[in-house]
């Protein structure tokens, strides 16, 4: 019965995902036309709305929060803007440089009027999106934290007991054995941070309210987190790991009269967090493309070869889809994994003092 209801749960998902795309391709070009560039990243980017279920015209509204050139706060919905709107001086704009901001026209000093882009701290669908991520994840712990409260030891079941599993291996398996003795200061951030990316991961690859904001696909989110794993590795970094740095233990003529090696380390510094950004951007921009591109293949096959062609093309990018959405949920546990276990790798190369220390930590893990 489970796998049953798995089954259905997958293709119902796909099947809302797969409707709006074809409104979508729909709503592109009445005639039939297809722009699969302008669908893919339509989709995959961010927007003054949440795309509602069988409705690719109609949107949740969000608030928009905009400053004019004056100085004067605006903020009223979204939906005064769909559909070519304007509002208060305020629209979307349709291409250009602004293409799906929203803008403003104030006077050139000529006499006419000329776009100009507002201060915007509006609640997009990624800001929203990343607000419900951060409030389930703080459920959860909240959630764990009144269980032993109330219980004491007891062992939690159910999805409870999932939640505590995964902290439990993430922590004895990840954080503890890499870190030592400083598991316990840092596994605060690691455990956030995992069980973050995590959440943003899986809400993305629901296509209905909650989900659907390709967050760890944009690279905004990922090099926040990056640059907060950044901070923490360097502010916090022992003499010993600075000594490293700006004097490493080569050959003198490696530091002087050119510092070829300290530069080098010092490049070293910026490039972990640069890896730790593309590489989650990457791989969750890449699952959510692939996904997308393989449904649009049956509308594109069905606009050129017709019924018959249509409807091979529709069972194969069906399989393909499905088992793309699968791969998608066992990345988004892996993106998650690597990500904090880079950051915790980097977090203890910035806590070594030195050989006798290093080797105090190492046999305290073991």
């Amino acid at each position: 019965m489970k796998r049953i209801l798995t089954i259905l749960s997958i293709t119902l998902l796909f099947l809302l995902s797969g409707n709006a795309v074809a409104l979508a391709a729909g709503e592109e070009g009445g005639s039939g036309s297809i722009n699969p560039k302008e669908i893919i990243f339509e989709h995959l980017g961010d927007g003054y709305g949440w795309e509602v279920p069988f409705s690719h015209s109609h949107r949740i509204p969000l608030p928009v929060i905009v400053r004019d050139y004056e100085g004067g706060w605006h903020v009223f919905s979204s939906s005064r803007l769909m559909h070519g709107g304007e509002y208060e001086g305020f629209s979307i704009a349709e291409g250009g440089d602004y293409n799906g901001k929203v803008v403003g026209l104030r006077p050139d000093g000529n006499g006419g009027l000329v776009q100009y882009r507002p201060l915007d701290l509006s609640i997009t669908k990624n800001v929203a999106a990343l607000i419900i991520s951060a409030l389930v994840v703080a459920l959860m712990a909240f959630w764990l934290v009144r269980w032993y409260k109330r219980n004491g030891m007891k062992a939690p079941r159910k999805g409870l007991g999932a939640f505590e599993v995964t902290v439990a291996y993430i922590y004895d398996g990840v954080i503890k054995p890499t870190l030592g003795t400083k598991a316990k200061k840092f596994a605060p951030y690691l455990l956030t941070v995992f069980f973050f990316i995590l959440t943003m991961n899986l809400l993305g690859l629901i296509v209905i309210f909650p989900g659907g904001a390709n967050l760890t696909g944009n690279l905004a989110v990922t090099l926040v987190l990056s640059i907060f794993t950044f901070l923490l590795t360097n502010l916090f970094g022992t003499k010993h790991y600075w000594k490293d740095i700006f004097w490493p233990d080569v050959p003198w003529w490696l530091k002087v009269p050119i510092p070829m090696m300290p530069v080098i380390e010092l490049f070293g510094i910026f490039t972990k967090p640069a890896a730790l950004t593309v590489r989650l951007f990457a791989n969750m921009m890449g699952g959510h493309m692939i996904v997308i591109v393989l449904t649009l293949l049956i509308f594109i096959f069905s606009a050129i070869g017709g019924l018959a062609i249509g409807g091979v093309t529709t069972v194969v990018s069906m399989v393909f889809s499905v088992f793309m959405l699968l791969i998608d949920t066992l990345v988004s546990f892996i993106q998650a994994y690597v990500f904090t276990m880079l950051s915790t790798l980097f977090i203890s190369l910035a806590q070594a003092g030195g050989e006798h220390e290093g080797a105090s930590v190492a046999t305290e893990a073991k």
